[in-house]
């Protein structure tokens, strides 16, 4: 069967399993079997495929169609310069949460050895690309999981980066130190909300990951007793909720609460200053 054929089909699988973006999955599904970019994958649609490269396409291509996210079915996914393993121990890296290191980017530019802290690092990906990105960064990633952290670690191996892993509970305060920058994505998805998301999200990626109650509050007042004097604190917060939690940051005794929209336009960033 040839390349074009066979991602007709993927995508036709795809559509009727109700994926939101059935053909650049099947493009991406078919390029991961083959080696192949989507650009690649194009000039080379009269390709035939072995028969071990449909056996391995089909066992994928069932995979997503039960709505397993299409990061875990491939292995991989792309965040800002990088490209990190995920699978179901972790959260799939978002676009919006791109939007979270270039705040903190911004916020440690002026700084040569800035002490940074990732608080639920999950795969990693917030950690590693400050790192990757602030060459002189020196930054400790936590997380409750140790799932999750060893897929950040494997990351950190993967892409290069030295940054320091630790096992820690958010709710027990944070390790102490003189941090420069703190951030976190906590979970911040209610309980009753889970049932409402797609089933990509609520089916497969980890719940402790994703739902969450007091996480960011417990993160906020954390922060204070680690943070420098002039340091920032950086939240990923959920849709609709950053008038709350800059109004939180205020009460707490943060300085100047900014929020910033992500890329479709939501506020979704909120940072503060420790005065």
């Amino acid at each position: 069967m040839k390349v074009k054929r066979v991602v007709e089909e993927t995508a036709t699988r795809l559509d009727a399993a109700g994926c939101e973006s059935p053909r650049v999955d099947a493009e991406l599904i078919v390029g991961h079997v083959l080696g192949l970019s989507r650009s690649e994958l194009a000039l080379e649609s009269s390709r035939k495929l072995s028969s071990r490269e449909q056996r391995e396409l089909a066992a994928l291509a069932e995979r997503r169609a039960a709505r397993e996210p299409l990061a875990y079915v491939l292995g991989e996914w792309g965040f800002r310069r990088l490209t990190l393993h995920v699978d179901s121990r972790v959260l799939v890296p978002r676009p919006e949460t791109e939007i979270v290191v270039e705040r903190c980017l911004a916020r440690i530019a002026a700084i040569e050895r800035p002490r940074v802290l990732d608080v639920g690092t999950g795969s990693g990906a917030i950690a590693l690309a400050v790192a990757d990105e602030h060459p002189g960064a020196l930054v400790t990633a936590i997380d409750a999981s140790s799932g999750a952290l060893e897929v950040a670690g494997a990351n950190a191996v993967r892409t290069g980066m030295a940054i320091e892993l630790g096992e820690w509970d958010l709710f027990a305060g944070l390790p102490a130190g003189l941090w420069d920058l703190v951030v976190s994505n906590p979970p911040y998805i209610l309980p009753e909300e889970i049932d409402s998301l797609e089933p990509e999200v609520r089916e497969w990626e980890p719940r402790a990951a994703l739902v969450g109650v007091g996480a960011t509050e417990a993160v906020a007042r954390g922060a204070l007793d680690v943070l420098v004097a002039g340091g920032a604190l950086v939240l990923e917060v959920a849709a609709g909720d950053s008038t709350r939690v800059a109004s939180l940051l205020e009460a707490l005794g943060y300085e100047e609460p900014v929020v910033t929209p992500d890329l479709a336009g939501r506020d979704r960033v909120v940072e503060g200053t420790r005065p």
